[in-house]
């Protein structure tokens, strides 16, 4: 399956995997609308973009947080660039896990920005597609929703109600021709992840852009980068709770 060259709007454009989705979207001439809240960033970032691949890359202000404005970004992405063949749901918000267990203001921000957001730009984004009966959602979810850790159990709940919303999206828009993927990265290495301590299998943002588009063309459901990432969590999905819970992970 070819992905067909219409505009594809990159909600959270600015992260480390983004750009390189963009990259690679760009480069098979897709017209691209990047969208995030650094204005300066995003200028940068269409004009780089433009230059090295020749095609016509947008700009638009986009708050995940607010997601009043989430309809407003459909139509200024959908007026710059035409209707949307594609999105990207790249923006999501690590957070500090010992600070939310005694912040409920941090656990709450980690929860709304990587759950009920993604949920409220899907909901303008599915309604767009279905009603027009075509199109592709791809979403970044993450390892971390596969199975409750101690380390990030905030984070990884947020992740793992977004997994389960984009499956039954997944089914809902199939009806239509409408193709909802969900990638689930293991550490990358970008701005969210600097500084961690001990996390395995590191990946190159560029090499994990790269492998969530070919997905894209092969129209898969669920995605996880690098590869050996679902292996690693179907086994630890396994592990009996009684045994699990006693682990530092």
């Amino acid at each position: 399956m070819q992905v067909s060259k219409g505009p594809v709007l990159i909600a959270g454009a600015t992260s480390g995997i983004a750009r390189a989705i963009s990259n690679e979207l760009a480069k098979e001439g897709h017209p691209i609308v990047l969208a995030g809240r650094d204005e300066s960033e995003l200028q940068r970032l269409a004009s780089d973009l433009s230059i090295r691949t020749g095609t016509e890359v947008h700009t638009a202000l986009f708050d995940a947080s607010d997601p009043a404005t989430h309809p407003l970004l459909l139509m200024e992405a959908s007026a710059k660039a035409g209707k949307l063949e594609g999105a990207v749901l790249a923006f999501g918000y690590l957070g500090d896990q010992q600070l939310a267990q005694t912040d409920w203001q941090e656990a709450r921000k980690i929860l709304e920005l990587n759950f009920v957001s993604a949920a409220s730009l899907l909901h303008v984004l599915a309604s767009d597609m279905e009603t027009r009966q075509t199109g592709w959602i791809t979403v970044l979810s993450s390892v971390a929703g596969d199975r409750g850790r101690m380390s990030n159990y905030v984070y990884g709940s947020a992740k793992g109600g977004l997994t389960v919303f984009l499956q039954g999206l997944r089914a809902r828009l199939q009806k239509s021709g409408v193709h909802v993927m969900t990638v689930k990265p293991g550490p990358v290495d970008t701005a969210m992840t600097f500084g961690s301590d001990k996390l395995p299998l590191l990946a190159d943002p560029g090499d994990v852009g790269a492998a969530i588009v070919k997905a894209l063309k092969r129209r898969k459901d669920v995605v996880y980068v690098p590869s050996p990432w679902r292996l690693i969590m179907f086994v630890l999905r396994t592990v009996p709770e009684k045994v699990f819970k006693k682990t530092s992970l």
